[in-house]
């Protein structure tokens, strides 16, 4: 993933938005990475991406309960 500055960024702007259609840029301030510029694609597939495993989670989590396949708040932070 290529990285640029704020300041960089904001003088190539149109550089920017080119280069993040083909991959994601990271675009750090101060020496810390801040945000990262991605094509509305790669964001539309990473939100899908997450749609798709929670979606999972809940229907792992009915067929627990179904199962009756349960640990209570308490005993399971005991666990950690």
């Amino acid at each position: 993933m290529h990285t640029l500055t704020a300041n960089d960024a904001k003088r190539h702007f149109g550089e920017l938005l080119l280069s993040a259609q083909r991959e994601p840029v990271k675009i750090s301030k101060n020496n810390k990475d801040a945000v990262v510029v991605m094509s509305i694609q790669d964001y539309e597939e990473l939100e899908a991406m997450k749609a798709d495993y929670i979606k999972h989670c809940f229907e792992a989590a009915k067929k627990d309960l179904a199962q009756g396949d349960i640990v209570d708040g308490e005993t399971f932070l005991k666990s950690l």
